[in-house]
């Protein structure tokens, strides 16, 4: 019986060794690919008051982040279309390109955007296009196909932007980002822990690279946005 026991305990021991081993092997690769996609953009962030030394831009990419049921962008939404605005001014490019989620009746997320600029800012209709199928990051950046981007400033917010500059410039682009200043945001830390499983997942679409949801008719950033 002593003899069965013991051997129990040591098959209870092997088993609980190999499940850390597993764990440990987990996080390396899971913790790896995420300091990979920091590390790979860290050098195409600039920070809130390096306009003058950021490169001029083909336009100012702004990724969506939610609208309130008013029809009002949220408040991290807001933050980078204010930070589009000063780009715009402070001239790092003359035109906009506002993708985000307009996938169901009801809700147009790049329309209120759109609105939001145009209220806050005296520029040219034509010189703001819209990405109705920004379903995602990645798809984001597939405004490489249809509006001929080659070198945007990505706005969004700073933990978001290695992220966004990893994508876009694994998919060809020169991009680089400026992301907002504000980073105290409700519950900021759950964004930030999920941040790390969508750059691991952003490791594997780079990877695979599959098809966007939507790809329409070219409409190049050169022209008009009307």
């Amino acid at each position: 019986m002593q003899a069965f026991i013991t051997k129990h305990r040591k098959g209870i021991k092997r088993m609980l060794i190999g499940c850390g081993i597993v764990i440990i092997l987990s996080a390396a690769v899971i913790f790896g690919m995420d300091a990979y996609v920091v590390h790979y953009a860290k050098g195409y962030v600039y920070e809130t008051g390096q306009e003058n030394s950021m490169p001029k831009a083909d336009c100012i990419l702004v990724l969506g982040a939610g609208m309130k049921p008013n029809g009002e962008p949220s408040l991290m939404l807001r933050d980078r279309l204010n930070r589009a605005i000063e780009l715009y001014r402070a001239g790092v490019s003359d035109r906009f390109l506002l993708t985000g989620d307009h996938g169901r009746k009801g809700y147009n997320e790049v329309q209120g955007m759109k609105d939001y600029i145009m209220a806050n800012l005296d520029v040219p209709e034509d010189k703001i296009f819209m990405d109705h199928a920004g379903f995602s990051t990645y798809e984001s950046m597939y405004a490489r196909d249809i509006f001929e981007v080659h070198n945007p400033v990505v706005v969004t917010q700073k933990y978001h932007a290695y992220r966004a500059v990893y994508a876009a410039r694994k998919l060809g682009l020169d991009a680089y980002a400026a992301p907002n200043k504000r980073m105290k945001y409700r519950n900021i830390w759950i964004c930030k822990l999920r941040e790390v499983a969508a750059r691991d997942k952003e490791v594997v679409n780079l990877w695979i690279q599959p098809k966007p949801t939507y790809l329409g008719d070219k409409i190049p950033i050169s022209g008009s946005g009307l």
